[in-house]
């Protein structure tokens, strides 16, 4: 099961979308205090929908308790076995799409105003990935951002279980 970890998180929407991401493809989302908001702001569940409850997940006082609860964590080039932690940066030498994403990892997304912390990035340099984009553009939505590394990772790893053929609600597709 891929693992969504949100590091401070400010807008609300976003979490609730990720969340509900999440839920479409069996993620489990983790999120890292403090949050720009509270939990059970409406605009989070308004984004999540009705899925809210459906979610697997986790919360953290701070990033060294995330780390403290996940001993098992690698990171790319620092070790074989284990799920690895990724981070979702502008910052990153090499493309989300260049790399090989396990079926446990952790991909981390930063704060929106902010991204992750550069004293975690730089101990990390390989376990860094960025999403392609023309120079001018300082990012994208996290939601999007995130969505777009989770379905690369399923991709990756043949989508892990998920329901590849869509179903018309009155017709049939004959």
């Amino acid at each position: 099961m891929l693992n969504v970890v949100l590091h401070e998180p400010e807008i609300p929407f976003n979490t609730g979308a990720i969340g509900r991401t999440c839920v479409a493809t069996g993620s489990s989302l983790h999120l890292i205090y403090p949050l720009g908001f509270i939990l059970n702001d409406k605009n989070v569940k308004r984004a999540g929908m009705d899925y809210w409850d459906k979610l697997d997940l986790h919360e953290y006082n701070d990033y060294e308790d995330f780390l403290k609860q996940h001993p098992e964590i690698t990171y790319n080039g620092e070790g074989d076995d284990g799920p690895k932690l990724w981070f979702a940066t502008t910052k990153a030498r090499q493309c989300y799409s260049d790399v090989r994403f396990g079926p446990d990892d952790f991909l981390m997304f930063g704060k929106e105003s902010a991204g992750i912390p550069e004293e975690i990035l730089v101990k990390h340099p390989k376990a860094c990935v960025r999403i392609p984009m023309l120079g001018d553009t300082r990012s994208l939505n996290l939601s999007n951002s995130a969505a777009i590394v989770i379905y690369e990772a399923l991709r990756q790893n043949d989508f892990m279980g998920l329901n590849e053929k869509g179903n018309l609600h009155h017709l049939s597709w004959d």
